[in-house]
C-alpha cells in the first residue's frame, strides 16, 4: 500500500521498569491532579473514531493502543488520583458530520477531552469544534498536516504526512541533482502525494516529475515502461485500491523495481500480501510495524493488544493516552492548564522519544525505514534504519487559532 495522506510496529522486571518511565515521564498518576475541579469526579475522556467505515481497521488498532495506554500510563488503575478516566467511544464510520455531532453531545454532557479522528477529514471538522468550546482535542491516525497548528487546543498523537515524505527522502541521501519521479493515480489522493513529494524532496533540490495513472486503470505495463525510460533515481509509489498488486507486478515485471530505488509507505499488516513477489524488492518508509522499537511502552503494549503483535496505529492510541494522562494530571479540569501542560512536553512512548513542540503542536518522532522478507502471505518486517524526531521535524507553522 503508500502513504495515505488523506488521513494517514517479562512482565516482573520489565513491568517495575515501564511504571519508573511512567513516573518520570508523566509523574505519578497517583498524585492528585493540581488543576482544580471534584477530586473524586471521574474525568470524561470521549473517542470518537472509526469502528466501522473504510478506516475501521484503523480504528481497531487506535483503541486497542489507547487501553493500552492508559493501563500503562496509570499503572493498571485506570485513574488519575482518585479520578477515574470514564471513556465513552462513539463510532464516526469516517464522515466528518457524525464526528462532529458527536463531539458537541459530548461536550454538551460535560466532556472536556476528545480524541480520536482516525480519518483526516475527521480531524479537520473536529479541530474548529474543540476551539469553540474550549476543550482538548487529541487527534490520532490522521495524518493530514493541517492539525498541526490548527489551534491552540488541538494536539496529535500520531505523525503527518510531512514526517511520510521526510522519511522517503532519507532512502537517497542529499537529493541534489537526483531525479524523482511520483507514480500516483489521478484524483487528490495522487495530487496531495506529489505536491508534498515536490515540497519535500523537490525543495531540497531534486528534480520532481510524476507518472498519473487513471484511477479506472487496470493495464499498467505502459506506465511501467515510461517510469523506466525515464531512469529516475527514487520513484516514490502513492497507490490505494483493489489494482494494487496488477501495478506492483508490472513494475516488477518491467525490470522497475531493480532498476531503481522504489519507495512506499508500509501499511497494516493485512495489506503486505498485496505486494506479492514484488514486496520483497522495495524500500519502505514506516510510521511503524512490530519488532520498530523495543521500548518500555512498546513492551507494555504487546502485552495488552489482543494476540501481542503491534501494527501501524497501535502507537497513535498508546501515545494519545499518555497524553490524556499528563493533561488530567497537570490540568485537573482546567483545559488551558492542560494545554499548557502538553506543550513542549516530552515522554517515552512505544515508537521511542516524543516531543510535542509546543509553538505549534506537532508531535517530533522517530520514523524509520523498512524492508520485507518472506512471500506475500508470511512477509516479516525489519527496521533498516531508525529516523529521530529532530530529522523528521515538520516546518514549524504559526498557530491558526
Amino acid at each position: 500500500m503508500t502513504v495515505r495522506t488523506t488521513r494517514r510496529v517479562f512482565l516482573s522486571a520489565a513491568t517495575m521498569m515501564a511504571a519508573a518511565l511512567a513516573a518520570t515521564a508523566c509523574g505519578s498518576p497517583q498524585d492528585t491532579a493540581t488543576g482544580g475541579g471534584d477530586s473524586a469526579a471521574p474525568v470524561k475522556v470521549g473517542l470518537v473514531y472509526s469502528q466501522s467505515g473504510a478506516l475501521a481497521s484503523y480504528g481497531k488498532q487506535y483503541i486497542e493502543g489507547f487501553k493500552a495506554g492508559l493501563d500503562f500510563a496509570t499503572q493498571g488503575t485506570g485513574k488519575v488520583g482518585d479520578r477515574k478516566i470514564e471513556l465513552t467511544e462513539v463510532d464516526d464510520a469516517g464522515d466528518p458530520a457524525k464526528a462532529v455531532s458527536a463531539a458537541k453531545d459530548l461536550i454538551g454532557k460535560g466532556t472536556k477531552i476528545i480524541a480520536g479522528s482516525t480519518a483526516s477529514g475527521v480531524a479537520l471538522q473536529v479541530a474548529p469544534i474543540a476551539a469553540q468550546n474550549k476543550v482538548l482535542f487529541i487527534s490520532g491516525p490522521a495524518a493530514t498536516d493541517a492539525v498541526t497548528g490548527a489551534n491552540k487546543y488541538t494536539f496529535r498523537s500520531g505523525r503527518q504526512s510531512y514526517q511520510d515524505v521526510v522519511t522517503a527522502k532519507s532512502f537517497i541521501g542529499d537529493p541534489t541533482g537526483k531525479k524523482v519521479v511520483v507514480f500516483a493515480q489521478d484524483g487528490a489522493f495522487g495530487d496531495a502525494n506529489e505536491a508534498a513529494v515536490k515540497t519535500v524532496i523537490g525543495g531540497a533540490g531534486a528534480t520532481v516529475s510524476s507518472v498519473r495513472a487513471p484511477a479506472s486503470a487496470t493495464e499498467f505495463t505502459p506506465f511501467a515502461s515510461q517510469i523506466k525510460a525515464a531512469k529516475p533515481d527514487l520513484l516514490f509509489v502513492a497507490w490505494a485500491g483493489t489494482t494494487a498488486p496488477a501495478m506492483w507486478q508490472s513494475l516488477d515485471q518491467q525490470g522497475v523495481l531493480s532498476s531503481t530505488t522504489v519507495v512506499t509507505g508500509l501499511d497494516i499488516r493485512a495489506s503486505w500480501p498485496t505486494f506479492g513477489a514484488a514486496g520483497a524488492k522495495i524500500s519502505f518508509l514506516s510510521h511503524y510495524f512490530d519488532g520498530a522499537s523495543d521500548t518500555e511502552a512498546a513492551k507494555a503494549a504487546k502485552a495488552k493488544i489482543p494476540g501481542g503483535t503491534l501494527d501501524l496505529f497501535h502507537p497513535d492510541g498508546f501515545a494519545a493516552a499518555q497524553m490524556v494522562v499528563r493533561a488530567v494530571q497537570e490540568g485537573g479540569d482546567d483545559v488551558d492548564k492542560m494545554v499548557t501542560a502538553l506543550e513542549g512536553w516530552s515522554f517515552d512512548g512505544v515508537k521511542g522519544k516524543m516531543t510535542i513542540r509546543a509553538a505549534d503542536h506537532a508531535l517530533l518522532q522517530p520514523m524509520f525505514q523498512a524492508k520485507l522478507t518472506g512471500s506475500g502471505t508470511a512477509f516479516t518486517a525489519t527496521a533498516q534504519k531508525s529516523l529521530t524526531g529532530d530529522e523528521t521535524a515538520p516546518p514549524a507553522v504559526a498557530m491558526k487559532g
